[in-house]
């Protein structure tokens, strides 16, 4: 993704919980078909919001640690950070629409 950055569990706490404003994280892992269903639609997001949002990827198979804190049990989970704190969670592959919504809600 063009405009995602790729978090592990050694730089989630600088790059999430200590950013300020909006970062979606996409908790997602490469054998996950709704997980690549998911990935075009917030690449585009990610450039529709560019400046507001950022987006950041998780491989839940290289960084468990950082999964198992954040109870993450279905992929893809798009988990929304305000100021570096939990507000928000979507489960599962949902449509653009449904993401879009999200994003507007909590970039405002």
């Amino acid at each position: 993704m063009s405009n995602a950055v790729a978090v592990t569990d050694s730089d989630f706490e600088t790059q999430v919980e200590k950013a300020e404003g909006l970062t979606v994280v996409d908790f997602w892992a490469t054998w996950c078909g709704p997980c690549r269903m998911v990935a075009p639609i917030l690449d585009q997001l990610a450039t529709e919001y560019q400046g507001k949002v950022r987006v950041a990827k998780l491989d839940v198979d290289s960084n468990q640690k950082t999964t198992m804190r954040f109870n993450v049990r279905s992929i893809p989970a798009m988990l929304f950070f305000k100021d570096g704190k939990l507000v928000d969670q979507v489960i599962g592959a949902v449509p653009k629409a449904a993401l879009a919504a999200k994003f507007a809600q909590h970039a405002a």
